[in-house]
This record gives C-alpha cells, sequence and structure tokens, in this order.
C-alpha cells in the first residue's frame, strides 16, 4: 500500500529539501545534467532526460542516497527471530522477543558513517574511479536488507532520478525562509509541517 508512493515523495521532499540548503550540491547537479545533454540539444529548453541518460547520473544518485540515509522514508524497522538465535552483540532472542532497530539513528552514528556523518555529502557515495561506492545493505538500510530487500529499489532510483533531474533542470527549487521543519515519526518519515517551496523557472523570459 505504501510503496512507490508515499516513501517516495517523502524521499523527494527531504532530497529538494537537502539540495535547496546546500546550493553547492545544486551546481554540481547541473554540470553533470548538462554534460549527458547531447550536443545539438543544449540550447533544448525544458529537457526530458530517458532512462538511458539517467543511468549515467551518478553525482545525482549519490544525492539521492544522502538523502535516503539522513532521511530514511521508512525510519525504523521491527524483526523476530523465528527460532531462538544470538545476535552478533551476543545478544540471546526468542521466537517472542521483537528487535526495533532505527534507520533515522543508524544514519546518524559516526561508528557506521564517520565524523561527518551529519554533513549532507554527495561524493561520499561516488569511488575513486567516479562510479557509485557500494554500501552492504546491513549499512545502508533505506529498502530493507537480505530476503526482505526492497524489490522495487531500482524502478524507485529510477523515478526519483527522473522527477530530480527534470526539476532541477528546469526550475530553482528554494525554500520560503522562517519555517521550522523536524522530522515526524511515524510508519513515513515525513515533516512535522507542510513544506512551503517557491519554484523558479529557470527558463523564464
Amino acid at each position: 500500500m505504501l510503496a512507490g508512493r508515499d516513501t517516495t515523495s517523502s524521499a523527494l521532499t527531504w532530497f529538494f529539501w537537502l539540495v535547496s540548503k546546500n546550493p553547492q550540491v545544486e551546481t554540481k547537479i547541473l554540470e553533470e545534467l548538462e554534460m549527458i545533454i547531447p550536443a545539438d540539444k543544449m540550447a533544448a529548453k525544458w529537457w526530458k532526460f530517458d532512462s538511458k541518460e539517467l543511468n549515467k547520473l551518478v553525482y545525482l544518485h549519490g544525492a539521492l542516497c544522502e538523502a535516503l540515509r539522513l532521511y530514511p522514508p521508512v525510519p525504523f524497522q521491527h524483526k523476530v527471530p523465528i527460532v531462538p538465535d544470538i545476535l552478533p552483540s551476543g545478544h540471546h532472542v526468542v521466537p517472542n522477543n521483537k528487535i526495533l532497530f532505527s534507520l533515522y539513528a543508524m544514519g546518524r552514528m559516526k561508528s557506521i558513517w564517520g565524523d561527518d556523518c551529519l554533513e549532507f555529502k554527495p561524493q561520499r557515495w561516488i569511488s575513486e574511479k567516479g562510479r557509485i561506492k557500494h554500501e552492504p545493505s546491513y549499512k545502508f538500510l533505506a529498502f530493507n536488507a537480505g530476503p526482505r530487500t526492497c524489490l522495487g529499489k531500482e524502478v524507485a532510483f529510477t523515478q526519483m532520478k527522473a522527477v530530480a533531474a527534470a526539476i532541477i533542470h528546469n526550475y530553482n527549487v528554494q525554500v520560503v525562509e522562517g519555517q521550522l521543519h523536524s522530522p515526524n515519526v511515524s510508519i513515513i518519515l515525513h515533516m512535522s509541517s507542510g513544506l512551503k517551496m517557491r519554484v523558479l523557472s529557470r527558463w523564464a523570459e
């Protein structure tokens, strides 16, 4: 019921909020977008990117991963063992134990992401060779892990990149100043209040 709708909209809301707060990230995304537009189409306005072009957007992919790390659409999960087991921590668990873990907290832990864990840094997802750096699903849990990994993960990334690329290329999104926002922890990680944004066309006459 929630997959591909509430989760995607939550992820994109936090993504645009983060980009608006980090103009240097927006500049790098724009530069990357310009690099994949065919030379004979550079003068074209309102460019819409196809799926093959979206696969080349390494920095944008990293920016989306960063947004998902800091603001995972599903902020917490729980697991229940089928049979008695011992966790890597040494704790014994039995079938009537429910194990809760916070993806929101994990994305902000220095022991997992380093001293700069609170910073929005898309480059942490890019390797020295300029490719997307793989992070284990048990470290980056936005799409769950193991047998429970989201079946729509690749579709979700394609959808988010398509929307993000089209919006950023054609518009400048600015958060209206004077608003106070905090995560509203529920099944889906929404903002505590409605977010007002100013959307300006890059091609305005």
